[in-house]
C-alpha cells in the first residue's frame, strides 16, 4: 500500500484529531461511537485481554505484548463480566494494583474466569489473586520485596524456555503463604517462596516481566502466549491499516466525514488513512484558535492547497477562544472551554458541509491519563478532547487510534509513506499553547510564548537535537524576576524549557541537552523576547511530572 499514489501532504504541516471517548464509564448522551479497535479485530485476530486492577504498569503489559506480535488490550476489572459475553479472546493476563487481595472490598473478578478453558498469567496482585481465589492464603510479607530480586528455577517448564537472565523486578508487599492445591511451585526467591506457581494452564508469578529491569521479560510473556495459550504473533501494522480502510469505509458508507487539522503526528496519519478510506468524501478542518505556534496557519494552507484528493478548510476562530478563555486559570477548566468551543464550530461546519461523522485520533497515553476507566486507577488530567466535551453532540465518532501508542502511529505513517519530516515531529497538545502559558490567556503572553518557542525549537534543529528529542516546548510561567538589561533593571517572566525522551509518553527521562546548545537558546530569547529575562530548564523525569506542567 502506497500512499505516495495519492499524497494528502507534503511535510510541512501536521495534523491532530480530536478523540471522544467515554466520560466516567458513562456513554454521554448523544454519543455515538463508530469505530473502535476491539470491534474490528473480533474473531479475525487472536485477542490477549489485560484485566487491570489499578496497576500503573498495565500499559506497559500491553506494549510489551504488541511488540511480540499480538494484538492486546486493557480492560476494566469491574467490566470483565459484561466485556467476556460479547467477546472471544485467546488469553487472559491479571495486571499487578496496589490494594491487598484479603481486604474487603479489594478489587476482584470472578472465579470462574480462573478456572475456564481460557489461559491466565497472573502477575504480582494478579497472583495472588489467582491463590485467593483458589483457595490459598496471601499474607503481609515479613519482608517487602521492592527492586531487583534474583529467582530460582526449582522445576523446568516452557514458562522458561530461552530464559537465562533470573534477575528480576519486584514490587510487592503482599505474598502468597499457602499456594492452593493442585498447584505447583516453578520457582522463588530469598524472600518470596513461592515466586512461580502453575496448575495446567494457569500460571501466577510475583515478579514484572513487563518492565526494563527484567530483561528477560519479554520471553516469560512470549512462552505463555506462544507455548500455553498456543496463539500465533499475527498483529501487525499491515493487518491494521487493510481493517481500518475496510471498516471505515463500511462505517460511513457513502456519508461526508470531516476530521480536524491542527498539528501533531497522530492525524497526519489519521488523514493519511481517511483519504484511502473515503476520498472526496472527507473534509479536513483547520480552526485557528489563536493558541497555534508561530507560522502554523500559513503552513497549512500552503501545505494543502496543492489539489489533492479531500477538501480543507480553514477558519479563523481566534476571537471566539480567547474571548471563552479569558480570565481562566484553571488547567482543567481551559481543556474543557476549548474541547466545548472545538466541537460547537465542527458541528456547524458538518451542517454545512452535510458530514454525518467526526474522525479523532488522540492516543491511548491520553486516554489513559484522562479517564479513570480502567478500574481504581487514578485520572491524571483531562485532555481537551477526552474530558472537555459536552453531553450531547450529533455527530458519529470515528476513533481508530483510541487504543494506539505514539510509536505504532508513526509505524503506520511509515507504510503509508508519509514524510520523515511529519512522522517524526513532536508531539503538540491539542489545547496549544493554552496549557504552556501557566494562568490566564492574553495576547501579550501568547505573543511572548510564540516567540520563544520558536527560537528554542530553531536551535536544537541547528545543533541537530530535534530528532534525538521526543518532545521539546516552552512553558511561560506566571513568576516574574528581576533582571538586569542594558544598566536598567527588568521584572518580566520566567520561561521554563522541557524536553524529553519517550517511546510513547506514558514514561519519560528528561534530555541531557549540551550546556552550549542550552546557553545558546537562552541568550537568544532573553535578548530577542520582549517579556522574559530567565530561563531555566526543567529536568523531572516522568513520572513523577508529567511531560505538560498543565
Amino acid at each position: 500500500m502506497k500512499f505516495k499514489e495519492n499524497p494528502v501532504l507534503d511535510g510541512v504541516c501536521a495534523v491532530k484529531l480530536y478523540d471522544l471517548v467515554k466520560l466516567e464509564g458513562q456513554t454521554p448522551k448523544g454519543f455515538s461511537v463508530e469505530l473502535r479497535i476491539s470491534e474490528i479485530k473480533g474473531e479475525k485476530m487472536n485477542k490477549v485481554v489485560v484485566v487491570d486492577f489499578g496497576s500503573q504498569y498495565s500499559q506497559l503489559i500491553v506494549r510489551k505484548i504488541r511488540e511480540l506480535g499480538f494484538y492486546s488490550e486493557i480492560i476494566s476489572c469491574n467490566d470483565i463480566e459484561e466485556y467476556l459475553a460479547d467477546e472471544k479472546i485467546s488469553a487472559l493476563i491479571l495486571s499487578g494494583g496496589p490494594e491487598s487481595v484479603y481486604e474487603e472490598n479489594s478489587p476482584s473478578i470472578p472465579a470462574k474466569y480462573i478456572n475456564s478453558d481460557i489461559p491466565v498469567l497472573g502477575i504480582c496482585y494478579g497472583m495472588q489473586l489467582i491463590t485467593h481465589l483458589s483457595g490459598g492464603v496471601v499474607k503481609p510479607s515479613g519482608k517487602r520485596e521492592f527492586g531487583y530480586a534474583d529467582i530460582k528455577i526449582k522445576k523446568n517448564d516452557i514458562i522458561f524456555d530461552g530464559f537465562s537472565d533470573t534477575t528480576v523486578w519486584m514490587s510487592h508487599g503482599d505474598s502468597v503463604d499457602k499456594i492452593p492445591d493442585d498447584f505447583e511451585v516453578l520457582a522463588s526467591t530469598d524472600e518470596c517462596p513461592f515466586c512461580v506457581i502453575k496448575k495446567q494452564n494457569i500460571y501466577g508469578i510475583q515478579f514484572h516481566p513487563e518492565v526494563a529491569h527484567t530483561k528477560e521479560g519479554k520471553i516469560i510473556l512470549s512462552n505463555f502466549l506462544t507455548k500455553i495459550a498456543g496463539i500465533k504473533p499475527d498483529w501487525t501494522m499491515d493487518n491494521y491499516i487493510e481493517h481500518e480502510i475496510e471498516e471505515i469505509r463500511e462505517k460511513t458508507h457513502n456519508k461526508k466525514v470531516i476530521c480536524a487539522i491542527s498539528g501533531g503526528v497522530d492525524s497526519t496519519v489519521m488523514t493519511a488513512l481517511l483519504a484511502h478510506a473515503v476520498g472526496e468524501r472527507l473534509t479536513a478542518i483547520y480552526i485557528d484558535n489563536g493558541l497555534m505556534r508561530k507560522g502554523e496557519t500559513d503552513g497549512i494552507r500552503k501545505a494543502f492547497n496543492q489539489g489533492y484528493n479531500f477538501n480543507l478548510e480553514i477558519i479563523d476562530a481566534s476571537e471566539v477562544f480567547l474571548r471563552k478563555l479569558a480570565g481562566v486559570t484553571d488547567p482543567e477548566k481551559k481543556r474543557k472551554i476549548i474541547g466545548n468551543t472545538f466541537i460547537e464550530v465542527f458541528e456547524k461546519e458538518a451542517e454545512k458541509i452535510g458530514a454525518e461523522f467526526l474522525a479523532q485520533g488522540t492516543l491511548y497515553p491520553d486516554v489513559i491519563e484522562s479517564i479513570s476507566y480502567k478500574g481504581p486507577s487514578h485520572v491524571i488530567k483531562s485532555h481537551h478532547n477526552v474530558g472537555g466535551l459536552p453531553e450531547k453532540m450529533n455527530l458519529k465518532i470515528i476513533e481508530p487510534f483510541r487504543t494506539l501508542f505514539k510509536d505504532e502511529v508513526r509505524e503506520i505513517g511509515k507504510k503509508l509513506n508519509l514524510p520523515s519530516d511529519v512522522i517524526n515531529r513532536h508531539p503538540f497538545p491539542g489545547p496549544g499553547l493554552a496549557v504552556r502559558i501557566l494562568g490566564d490567556i492574553t495576547e501579550e503572553k501568547l505573543r511572548i510564548l510564540n516567540e520563544a518557542d520558536y527560537i528554542m525549537t530553531e536551535e536544537i534543529k541547528k545543533a541537530g537535537w530535534y530528532d534525538k528529542i521526543w518532545q521539546a516546548l516552552a512553558v511561560l510561567t506566571p513568576v516574574k524576576t528581576v533582571g538586569v538589561m542594558g544598566d536598567q533593571r527588568t521584572y518580566e517572566h520566567v520561561l521554563a524549557l522541557r524536553m524529553v525522551d519517550s517511546v510513547d509518553g506514558m514514561t519519560a527521562d528528561f534530555i541531557k541537552l549540551p550546556y552550549e546548545v542550552l546557553g545558546k537558546i537562552s541568550s537568544r530569547i532573553v535578548s530577542e523576547v520582549k517579556g522574559i529575562n530567565r530561563v531555566v530548564y526543567d529536568i523531572t523525569s516522568k513520572p513523577p511530572a508529567t511531560i505538560e506542567w498543565e
